[in-house]
C-alpha cells in the first residue's frame, strides 16, 4: 500500500532539522501519533540521518502522546541499530507512555542509551551541551 502525496508530505514534516544554540538537531516529532504513524515516520528517519557524516548527528525524539504497537516498536529497533554509526547523541522526550519492557529491550538490542527528559527544551539543552 502506498501513501498519497499529502500523507507522505505529512510524514516527512514530522522529521525536521532545527537549530538550537547554533547546533543542528534532527527533531523526530512523534507527538500524538497513532502506532501506524509512528512506524511510518520512524522508517524514514534513516533518510535524514544517513545523509550526515558518521558520528555527527544530534537527535531528539518527542513521544508525547504517541501510541505504539508491535510494528512501531520493531521499526524503532531497526532504526536505532541502523542509525547508530551516524548518531553523536540522542534523547527522548515524553517517553512515559513507551512500555518499560520495550524501552529496556530497545536499549539492549541497539546497544545505545536514550536519556529521557520531560520537555523539548531540556532535551535540546542536553543534546547541545558538551
Amino acid at each position: 500500500m502506498t501513501m498519497s502525496n499529502s500523507a507522505t508530505k505529512a510524514v516527512h514534516e514530522r522529521i525536521q532539522s532545527i537549530r538550537h544554540q547554533g547546533k543542528q538537531v534532527v527533531l523526530v516529532d512523534l507527538s500524538n501519533c497513532s502506532a501506524v504513524e509512528v512506524g511510518k515516520i520512524v522508517r524514514i528517519v534513516p533518510e535524514h540521518v544517513t545523509a550526515q557524516p558518521l558520528g555527527s548527528v544530534l537527535v531528539l525524539v518527542d513521544f508525547t502522546g504517541a501510541s505504539f504497537d508491535q510494528d512501531a516498536l520493531l521499526a524503532m529497533k531497526e532504526c536505532a541499530v541502523f542509525d547508530k554509526p551516524y548518531i553523536r547523541k540522542a534523547t527522548w522526550v515524553g517517553a512515559g507512555n513507551l512500555p518499560h519492557a520495550f524501552e529496556k529491550d530497545l536499549k539492549a538490542f541497539s546497544r545505545r542509551e536514550f536519556p529521557t527528559f520531560k520537555t523539548r527544551e531540556e532535551g535540546l539543552n542536553w543534546l547541545v551541551g558538551d
